[in-house]
């Protein structure tokens, strides 16, 4: 008997020690992107760089002394199938935190579960602003860190009197557009002077709005097009506006959707000397850049593949939320919130991101210039600028301020001196 109960000991022991780690005790995290439809080609890269950073994260020796676990789901680009997903994350698989979401209407049909349920989510897209969640970090560009500088380059470098602003239709172009058209006519642009066009995504026939932008240069005026426009049809317009025998000189683009990843294996003869506006290229000359570059080819096995402003977001807040479990001692969402405001990281061109107390984080400001080879001559680059959750460029937010340390509120009215709850309609 005691043979038997000194083998099964040992065999207790043994199973123990082999059983694989997902079935250890290990810290949680949720990677929230699409790896099928519509987005998957821009979303499959932020699941491997997520798992690029756990996998790093656990050669250091995990968080807390445990190791880190991926928990994978696919949305599959099906806006109510985030919302889905993200409860079967936090109830399901319990976990300590998510990484996800690229368009605004995923994030926005993610928002009520993860305050129902009191989860974590950082959010690493640039995106329209006019939000604080207690329960969102928002790790990309807000409006004044992206739109706002790219149209003073417009205005200031460029000399650029009359703006087409074309989007795809939904509500990131929209809001943005808005914001604009209120800065530009703060800045003496006349609404004559403003075109506005919004488009499906996969749009395909350019060839009228194109007229129409060229059209606005009529009597002589500097013309300008800021575009949020997303996805590949991006192709058929930068086609149109070469077919057309329009350079970057006569009618310059500046792009807030097209990146490293989207330029990757395309024709970029028509999109060369064209600008896009980011917080981040792979172009940039640092040391911190090129140990991440070298870090990534090394974990994707192909030294061909490009980094992006979107993987750098998920960099930063990943790295943040590490120290800020490691400050606090636990997972604790509650902690961990506290712990993240004024967490500090080195960037990856140079300076340092600071996250705000309105969940925002502090990122430079930089412009580049389309290459042919589908990379980016930064042009411009601002120091850090922190992000505003609220735009001073619309009346009915210019009031409104986010604080989640001192107010205890992300839509804060300076005028009445209360916080105003919105429940989310997604």
């Amino acid at each position: 008997m005691k043979k038997i109960k000194t083998i099964l000991a040992s065999a207790v022991a043994f199973s123990a020690l082999t059983l694989p780690v997902w079935a250890q005790d290990t810290i949680k995290v949720g990677v929230l992107h699409s790896l099928s439809g519509t987005m998957a080609i821009s979303e499959t890269t932020l699941k491997d760089t997520m798992l690029m950073l756990i996998d790093e994260q656990n050669r250091k020796g995990g968080v807390l002394g445990k190791q880190l676990e991926a928990v994978v789901v696919d949305p599959a680009s099906d806006w109510p199938l985030f919302a889905e997903k993200a409860r079967e994350l936090l109830t399901i698989s319990n976990v300590d935190v998510m990484f996800g979401c690229w368009t605004s209407v995923s994030r926005k049909s993610v928002l009520p579960v993860i305050e129902e349920l009191n989860g974590l989510l950082f959010y690493p897209v640039q995106y329209e602003g006019e939000e604080s969640s207690k329960n969102v970090f928002y790790t990309g560009a807000a409006p004044n860190q992206q739109a706002i500088p790219a149209t003073d380059y417009f205005l200031e470098e460029l000399g650029v009197e009359k703006f087409a602003l074309l989007g795809t239709d939904y509500v990131y172009p929209r809001t943005t557009n808005n914001i604009l058209q209120s800065y530009l006519k703060s800045k003496g642009i006349a609404e004559s002077d403003i075109f506005v066009n919004y488009t499906p995504f996969g749009h395909s026939d350019w060839s009228k709005i194109v007229s129409d932008v060229i059209a606005l240069g009529a009597d002589g005026k500097k013309v300008g097009v800021i575009s949020t426009i997303n996805g590949d049809a991006n192709i058929g317009f930068y086609k149109e506006l070469a077919a057309k025998g329009v350079s970057a000189d006569d009618i310059p683009v500046v792009a807030f959707s097209v990146g490293e990843e989207e330029l990757s294996g395309l024709d970029t003869s028509n999109l060369v000397g064209h600008l896009a506006a980011w917080n981040y290229f792979m172009s940039a000359d640092t040391s911190e850049n090129a140990t991440f570059i070298e870090s990534w080819h090394a974990f994707i096995g192909d030294t061909k593949r490009v980094t992006n402003d979107p993987m750098e977001a998920h960099y930063i807040g990943f790295n943040m939320w590490v120290n800020a479990v490691e400050q606090a001692g636990t997972t604790d969402v509650d902690a961990v919130r506290e712990a993240m405001w004024g967490q500090e990281f080195p960037n990856l061109t140079g300076g340092m991101a600071v996250m705000g107390t309105n969940h925002h984080l502090s990122k430079p400001v930089l412009i580049g210039e389309i290459l042919a080879d589908g990379q980016f001559d930064i042009i411009s680059q601002t120091d850090e600028v922190p992000g505003d959750a609220w735009t001073d460029f619309l009346p009915e937010s210019a009031v409104l301020t986010s604080d989640w340390k001192e107010l205890g509120c992300g839509m804060y009215n300076t005028q009445t001196q209360s916080c105003v709850q919105i429940k989310s309609n997604y």
